[in-house]
C-alpha cells in the first residue's frame, strides 16, 4: 500500500497486487478507481480497517511510516 505525496480527493490509499492497482477510501473502503481480485480487495480492506487512524494522521500530516503487513 502507499500514498502519493500531497494528493487531494478523499483520504484514500493505493494498493498493487500483481499487475492490478487500486485506489480505496480510507474511511469506507471504497473504491475509487481500478480494481483488485476479490479476495486481495478484502485484505486491503482489513488492513485499512485494523490501521485507520494511523493511516488517517499520515493523509493529514504528510509524514509518512511503515504501517506493519496483515499478521
Amino acid at each position: 500500500m502507499y500514498f502519493l505525496q500531497k494528493e487531494h480527493n478523499t483520504p484514500h490509499i493505493h494498493a498493487i497486487y500483481g499487475e492490478n492497482v487500486v485506489a480505496v477510501t480510507i474511511s469506507d473502503g471504497a473504491v475509487l478507481e481500478g480494481a483488485l481480485p476479490a479476495k486481495a480487495l478484502e485484505m486491503v480492506r482489513e488492513w485499512i480497517a485494523e490501521h485507520r487512524a494511523e493511516l488517517l494522521a499520515i493523509w493529514e500530516t504528510q509524514e509518512f511510516k511503515q504501517i506493519p503487513p496483515l499478521e
